[in-house]
This record gives structure tokens, sequence and C-alpha cells, in this order.
């Protein structure tokens, strides 16, 4: 079964880098270069799992985005990683009290990111990973 996965990222470079990343599994990708875009996709396809920046230019940004979507109960059921460079504890429990799954720390190296994903979708909550 192929795990829908929506990619919001507002760095080309790093969206095709997860790309990659995420072809190495079954997973049915969808990019989009920021947050308020992404709601309008997640509410059309409902993924399994969303990888989401946290830093991003526009209207809200990655944390709002996460906020929006764990108030929402059509994503309930909706795996949500968020990425940043922003690393300090601070960031981190404010990235898990959005709602987050995991928090990814920048860079990432692409064996734990899949990893992170596997612990995601298998279950519950986890912590931050490193590069």
């Amino acid at each position: 079964m192929s795990c829908i996965s929506l990619v919001v990222e507002d760095q080309a470079d790093i969206r095709k880098l997860i790309r990659m990343t995420l072809e190495f599994e079954n997973h049915e990708i969808h990019e989009v270069a920021d947050a308020p875009t992404a709601m309008v996709f997640a509410a059309e396809m409902r993924p399994d799992l969303v990888l989401l920046d946290v830093m991003m230019p526009g209207e809200f940004d990655g944390l709002e985005a996460c906020r929006r979507m764990r108030a929402d109960p059509r994503f309930a059921d909706t795996r949500i990683i968020l990425l940043s460079a922003r690393g300090q504890s601070a960031d981190i429990a404010a990235g898990l009290a959005a709602g987050a799954d995991a928090y990814v720390l920048k860079p990432f190296s692409p064996i734990k990111l899949l990893d992170t994903i596997r612990a995601c979708i298998g279950a519950g909550r986890t912590a931050e990973v490193g590069s």
C-alpha cells in the first residue's frame, strides 16, 4: 500500500533530496513550497504523511500549519514531521507542542529521515533526529 506524502519545503534542492529519499519507499509524493498552499493540498488529498519545513516565507510558517492541521479532525491520522535547522530545546519543544509527531534537524541524512518516517508511520510521536 502506498503512503501519500506531502513535502512542504521552500528550498527546491531540499525538496529534491526528500523526494529522492521517499522514492526508496512506496510513497506517492506531492510537493509544495509554502504553508498556505500545503493546507489547500492537504485538505484535497488527505496525506498519510506531511514533511513540513518550519521556517518558510509567506502568510504563516510550518509551525502554524502544523497547529492548524492538528486542530482539524480531517488530519487526525496524518503523521507530521517538522524539518528545521533550529535545534535548540525550545524549538523542538515548540514543534512537538504544535502537534508534530517528530522533529528532524537539518541537515539530515536520508537514512535517518527514512528511519524517522518508518517510526512515525508505525507508531506515535518520536523526538528529534540529528544529521
